[in-house]
């Protein structure tokens, strides 16, 4: 708890909050901001007695320990693996498409057949490898990512791998 030197008659308490990450990853509980309390709310909170044994803080313990583990750091590896090949691949794509477009205009111009130009053939072609991606990323995951953070995450809450919800449909 710190004193405000704005704030008069109120103090700031920290306020806990978890990281989002994608459905693999485990939440990391961490400070996000401090939260304006009355100081009559901060003494009351001050008078409770702290518990000794804070089962939360068991598992926030486990959290933290899972990010050594080495089949969490090889998942997040793997998952590195995909997005920035794919990423880079994607915008270089899409550059060369924004380049052509100002600088080859006579290319882009192009007519292939009817009212369809170059131009307009590279704009759906976007669409498409953005679909593309989605669906390769999806099937990767499935493959490569979800089985291991299943495991890594039924580990670490006791709760049944993702599989066993889902019928062991892999």
């Amino acid at each position: 708890m710190r004193r405000s030197p704005h704030a008069g008659n109120c103090v700031f308490t920290p306020s806990v909050t978890h990281l989002t990450f994608p459905a693999f990853l485990v939440p990391l509980p961490y400070v996000v901001s401090y939260r304006a309390v009355s100081m009559k709310e901060a003494a009351v909170s001050a008078e409770r007695p702290q518990q000794t044994l804070d089962p939360a803080g068991d598992a926030e313990d486990r959290m933290v320990a899972m990010h050594s583990d080495p089949r969490f750091l090889d998942l997040k590896r793997r998952l590195t693996g995909f997005v920035f090949p794919a990423s880079i691949a994607f915008l270089a794509w899409y550059l060369l498409y924004v380049v052509m477009s100002v600088y080859a205009r006579g290319v882009m111009s192009t007519v292939l057949f009817g009212d369809v130009n170059v131009a307009l053939v590279f704009g759906v072609l976007q669409f498409v490898t953005t679909f593309g991606i989605a669906i390769l990323y999806s099937r990767y995951a499935n493959r490569r990512l979800d089985p291991v953070a299943d495991e890594l995450r039924a580990e670490l809450t006791g709760a049944p791998a993702h599989d066993e919800l889902r019928g062991g449909r892999a």
